[in-house]
């Protein structure tokens, strides 16, 4: 048709746009095939197009290396096979079955919180927490560094006030506080990543929750905070309880996912049985979308039955080795990183051509790697961003480091 193709010109002239600025992502690699751990080896994933070539995956938030383990995929397997491959409905007319509240106390009681609610997707739940919590008297703040989930939940909750304070500065913070003081907010809402995706460094929570708390009395309807800690739950902390265990932190409303450690799909918030009963009346993004399947949710319970045991621990602390491990390599070939007890290991080369060309490098030698460059960071910024699982071993972190160690040989 004449008009689509009128639409269509301008598609394109907007897809060169993006490329001529260096934002496009452009053809994504499709896994066809993967070989299960072997010996010294992890996981190999084969790509479409590129023969029977066998590649380390360092771009997986699967933390835990949990989501090729024979008993999760038996528990998706008999969820499924007991209730279908799909809800069929969305929660309030008759998609909520037994696993999903099961999974929601488990959840809670994860957390030590009074109740929670899964959502599709992490995103998902992120759009529906904060835009469910502004009011039209609502002043929110936020990291300069939050996620881009955040940052567009809040441009849909269209909060009257606004402001953004320096990536993990006190100070800063304290200014936007003062400044919500002196306006007409009935009600402060602060949020920030737990762990910050694109760097691995985490947020003082404990800090932020006590500042936050020290202006809650200036405020009607309070002040508060909501972390997601996507990145950090089930990945860091000496039990997997994320960002508050590093710091001793106990936030206003939590904020998880599925998708990452767990090995799964589908998002969650928790916090006090009163916000959740609000949530699941308030937030569209729930009301409005199917949950994930029964199959998903049986998973996730394993899951959490892994990370809680004794297995668990031993899973946590193989990730930390190896994490330190890949950290001390990049250091010992001269490379910049920002060291911490994260998964996410960023190799920070400041220079965009640089970026790609190592990213290209790493590719023909079988390593999968994402690089973050100009303008997607800021210029001087760019990076490659590794994330390290627990389906990792020695030799392949020892694989990738010689990768890197002969990239410019």
């Amino acid at each position: 048709m004449k008009i689509m193709k009128k639409l269509e010109a301008a598609l394109a002239a907007e897809l060169e746009r993006l490329k001529q600025e260096g934002r496009m992502k452009g053809k994504e690699e499709i896994i066809v095939e993967v070989k299960r751990a072997a010996g010294s080896r992890g996981p190999r994933y084969l790509l479409e197009g590129r023969g029977g070539k066998e590649f380390i995956r360092m771009n997986s938030n699967s933390y835990l290396g949990l989501a090729l383990r024979e008993d999760m995929i038996a528990a998706d397997e008999e969820g499924t096979r007991r209730f279908g491959v799909g809800p069929g409905a969305v929660r309030f007319i008759s998609g909520t079955f037994k696993a999903h509240r099961d999974l929601e106390h488990r959840l809670a009681a994860f957390h030590g919180r009074e109740d929670a609610m899964i959502f599709s997707a992490a995103y998902v739940t992120v759009g529906g927490v904060i835009t469910s919590l502004i009011s039209k008297e609502t002043f929110v703040v936020s990291d300069e560094l939050n996620h881009n989930s955040i940052i567009n939940a809040i441009k849909l909750g269209r909060p009257p006030f606004r402001a953004v304070y320096k990536h993990n500065d006190l100070g800063d913070l304290k200014r936007c506080l003062d400044e919500a003081k002196a306006g007409t907010a009935k009600r402060v809402l602060v949020v920030t990543d737990g762990i910050f995706s694109m760097r691995g460094d985490h947020a003082p929570l404990k800090e932020i929750q006590e500042l936050v708390h020290s202006y809650d009395e200036h405020f009607a309807e309070g002040a508060f905070l909501v972390v997601d800690d996507s990145h950090g739950v089930g990945a860091c902390g000496r039990t997997g309880h994320g960002t508050e265990e590093m710091t001793g932190a106990r936030v206003d409303v939590l904020i998880g996912t599925l998708g990452k450690a767990y090995g799964v799909n589908g998002g969650y918030v928790t916090a006090s049985r009163a916000l959740i009963t609000y949530l699941r009346e308030h937030a569209a993004m729930y009301i409005y979308s199917n949950p994930i399947t029964v199959g998903e949710a049986c998973a996730t319970m394993k899951a959490l039955d892994i990370l809680e045991s004794d297995e668990g621990a031993k899973i946590l602390e193989h990730l930390r080795v190896m994490t330190k491990r890949f950290e001390d390599g990049l250091v010992k070939l001269g490379y910049e990183t920002i060291p911490g007890e994260h998964p996410v290991t960023p190799l920070v080369l400041h220079d965009t051509d640089r970026t790609r060309a190592m990213v290209a490098h790493l590719l023909e030698n079988g390593v999968l790697a994402t690089g973050m460059t100009f303008p997607v960071v800021p210029r001087g910024a760019e990076e490659i961003r590794f994330q390290i699982n627990a389906d990792h071993t020695e030799a392949d972190i020892d694989e990738v480091l010689a990768a890197i160690g002969s990239f410019g040989k």
